[in-house]
């Protein structure tokens, strides 16, 4: 079928219809069709995709009746006057088709970097326990590869299992994806969470490519090895969003992403004091050339933000006119998985206060000795309107499991004696914002919020951990200390603990704060801590059924350049709803 018998079936077929339905979003137009039972005849159409559809596509924020629809056309595929197509179908053939959306050639520009964000929620039909669908989009003639997609279930469904892929801290340069080529032949993940890094602003920085794969490497469009502004961020995404493996990840799972400090800058925060993004490693802030302007660094983290809400697809609007990160966008939303689950992804960077005991590299920022400012009421991760939302939908929530998708550790990672904090060991995360915890454990208490989990990345480990309102208490048997479970997921290909302190510190540090990190010791000084390795890298899962949520734990060796590259099974844990404590469960045959 030529492109004018195409638009005319099209217009045929809508004016059966009635009028077409209009949908902004982005200020993108996309004229809605039912397309009934027959499909539009596409044979004769192009399937090598690579030309037009660089980075494929992708699926994200799902709702009862849809999710967002990513694609990119190739800048050298774009044509003046061009529309772009999606189809969405009940069947990978495209027989049983459910919509069909025109967007128009005037939303294909520049501006965007050539990325299509189409929001299907409210076009899609509802379904008790989520739908299950396939999309594919279509310009000048040639079809992209099939995603599938996945629906919320209903509000009213009575689901009893969820299964969720885990995953953070995919640094390209620092290794290959085959993690993702695993979750990607995963059929039994319902939805995939990303808990941040998705990118690394960094090409070739010694303090975080570690390990050398020469075909994995970047050259920034501004020479240097830290992203400095819009062209080099949008220039890292392109680039790892070709990688196949992510692609099919993307392709067969719906994912439900958050930033962390990487698509930013390396441990960034709000510097409140000059209304600025605080970025104590970036050149804007070190480099004298650059003087440490506020203005550069309150624009880096605007463009850090476009290009995060352009490549990786959420419901999450960038609003171009706004001159301040914090009216700019707002990433934290909830998600509800019928009655059985509701789901907070946070965002704690871009409100978080300075660190507790300052800037300096290592140990100020991450291992501050005698520093008094860790219980500083007006120390925040989340900002005042960010805490209040999260404190107010857990103690609300009738869900059967509350789960928090979260950056940095919650629980406490520290030197201890006697169950009493010595040292802390990552004031980086919620140990650098104790006041907080504790207003948040607090208010869980105090409502009696049962079945609460967390969901973390980051710190490019594997953790199993009891949360509690007290970590000083040390008792198994104080069950109303007992709070929740929280779930770190490894980085896909981030350095290690071993490999970053490496990087950053002497020889003697590194070896005093290795053996403090080492598994035997990190569980007999945070007991609550019950599974514990920082030496590998993968991905892991979350399962939810109506008695147990269970967690487990892979390796996959990131130099290993092999989709089929193997998978270990370290760890499964469970949290039994009817039990405080954790439960480890045998690894045989996962």
């Amino acid at each position: 079928m030529d492109r004018r018998r195409f638009l005319s079936t099209m217009g045929s077929v809508g004016g059966g219809f009635g009028a077409a339905f209009m949908l902004s979003w982005h200020a993108q137009a996309a004229q809605w069709l039912n397309m009934g039972a027959e499909p539009i005849d596409t044979t004769g159409l192009s399937t090598r995709s690579q030309d037009v559809f660089d980075l494929s596509v992708s699926s994200a924020d799902p709702s009862p009746t849809g999710v967002i629809l990513w694609t990119h056309i190739a800048a050298s595929a774009v044509a003046s006057g061009e529309d772009l197509f999606v189809q969405v179908a009940q069947d990978a053939q495209f027989q049983s088709l459910v919509l069909q959306a025109r967007v128009p050639s005037t939303e294909i520009h520049a501006s965007k970097d050539f990325t299509v964000k189409v929001d299907l929620d409210g076009k899609l039909p509802a379904s008790a326990s989520g739908g299950s669908f396939y999309y594919r989009f279509i310009y000048k003639r040639v079809v992209s590869r099939t995603g599938r997609c996945r629906t919320l279930p209903a509000l009213t469904s009575g689901i009893k299992r969820l299964k969720l892929g885990l995953l953070t801290c995919q640094d390209f340069t620092n290794g290959y994806y085959g993690a993702l080529a695993h979750v990607a032949r995963d059929n039994s993940l319902d939805f995939v969470l990303h808990l941040g890094d998705f990118i690394y602003e960094t090409a070739g920085d010694p303090r975080f490519q570690s390990l050398p794969f020469a075909d994995r490497t970047m050259v920034l469009p501004s020479g240097g090895v830290v992203s400095l502004g819009l062209q080099d961020y949008r220039f890292i995404y392109r680039t790892i969003r070709s990688d196949r493996n992510l692609q099919a990840a993307m392709e067969r799972h719906t994912f439900i992403c958050v930033p962390d400090d990487h698509e930013t800058a390396n441990d960034c925060y709000w510097d409140y004091a000059r209304d600025t993004l605080g970025a104590p490693d970036h050149p804007f802030t070190t480099d004298p050339q650059y003087g440490n302007d506020p203005r550069l660094l309150k624009q880096l983290k605007l463009d850090s933000q476009r290009a995060w809400s352009e490549y990786v697809p959420a419901r999450v609007q960038f609003n171009e006119l706004a001159t301040h990160p914090h009216q700019a966008m707002t990433v934290y939303r909830r998600f509800a998985f019928g009655s059985f689950l509701d789901l907070f992804m946070i965002e704690n960077r871009s409100h978080r206060s300075a660190h507790a005991c300052g800037e300096g590299d290592v140990v100020p920022r991450y291992v501050p000795l005698g520093c008094q400012n860790l219980n500083n009421p007006q120390q925040t991760l989340l900002g005042a309107k960010q805490h209040d939302w999260l404190v107010g939908g857990l103690t609300s929530s009738k869900a059967t499991w509350k789960l928090m998708g979260n950056q940095t550790f919650f629980g406490r990672l520290a030197l201890t004696f006697l169950g009493q904090q010595i040292a802390p060991l990552n004031v980086d995360a919620w140990d650098g914002f104790n006041a907080e915890r504790v207003a948040l454990t607090q208010a869980l208490r105090d409502a009696k919020v049962s079945n609460f989990l967390i969901a973390t990345g980051d710190l490019h480990t594997y953790m199993a951990s009891e949360v509690k309102l007290d970590y000083g208490n040390s008792s198994p048997f104080a069950f109303s200390n007992y709070l929740g479970a929280e779930f770190m997921t490894p980085a896909v290909t981030s350095s290690n603990l071993g490999e970053m302190l490496a990087a950053k510190m002497d020889a003697t540090q590194r070896e005093l704060l290795l053996k403090g990190l080492a598994a035997p010791a990190v569980k007999v000084n945070n007991p609550h801590i019950r599974f514990f390795d920082s030496s590998r890298q993968g991905y892991s899962t979350l399962e939810l059924t109506d008695s147990y949520t269970e967690w487990v734990a892979y390796a996959v060796d990131k130099s290993v350049d092999d989709p089929q590259a193997a998978k270990t099974c370290l760890a499964r844990q469970r949290k039994y709803m009817a039990l405080p404590w954790l439960v480890s469960q045998s690894t045989d045959g996962y």
